[in-house]
């Protein structure tokens, strides 16, 4: 049965220190035109690294490796699913631009083969970090309880693993 969280936790995700206005382009809106973006509101202490990169224990190509290595986990469909697909059907009325020069399921098994060349550019020693944190969500105390690592080892492992995989992904800096 899964611990219940503390007070201090609950407190955590309701900080609003931690909610941040994001502006995002809206692709129903021309770019030349001087409409504003629209602005979604995230909450930064939902993802392990977004939370060590707003207290400044990441530097950003250290974040965009991360969120590059779980989007190719998510897109490779490797995480729990539900049976059900929620994707919606277009409704726009303009007309539809041409297909995908890859089915779905291509893009899923080019997702996995990035992942999975990610992973062992990372080697044995540091994919078990990458993957508890970036792509699990384990915050990184609770990674290093399971891993039997000593306290605060997690966060500098984790920083080499994420400098590594800025290096493979190619990533300027």
């Amino acid at each position: 049965m899964p611990r219940r969280p503390t007070a201090s936790e609950l407190a955590a995700f309701r900080d609003p220190r931690m909610l941040v206005e994001r502006a995002i382009p809206d692709p129903a809106v021309d770019a030349s035109s001087k409409k504003p973006r629209r602005t979604v509101t995230i909450n930064l202490s939902e993802s392990p690294l977004s939370w060590l990169h707003a207290h400044g224990h990441l530097s950003g190509r250290q974040l965009l490796a991360g969120e590059k290595l779980r989007a190719d986990y998510e897109n490779a469909c490797l995480g729990a699913r539900t049976t059900m697909v929620w994707d919606s059907s277009p409704v726009s009325r303009r007309k539809r631009s041409a297909p995908s020069s890859f089915t779905p399921t291509e893009r899923a098994l080019h997702a996995k083969q990035r992942f999975d060349d990610a992973m062992t550019a990372l080697g044995r020693d540091l994919s078990d970090i990458a993957w508890r944190v970036i792509c699990a969500g384990e915050g990184v105390p609770v990674a290093e309880k399971a891993m039997g690592w000593p306290l605060r080892s997690g966060k500098l492992v984790l920083r080499i693993a994420l400098d590594r995989l800025g290096n493979y992904y190619r990533l300027p800096g």
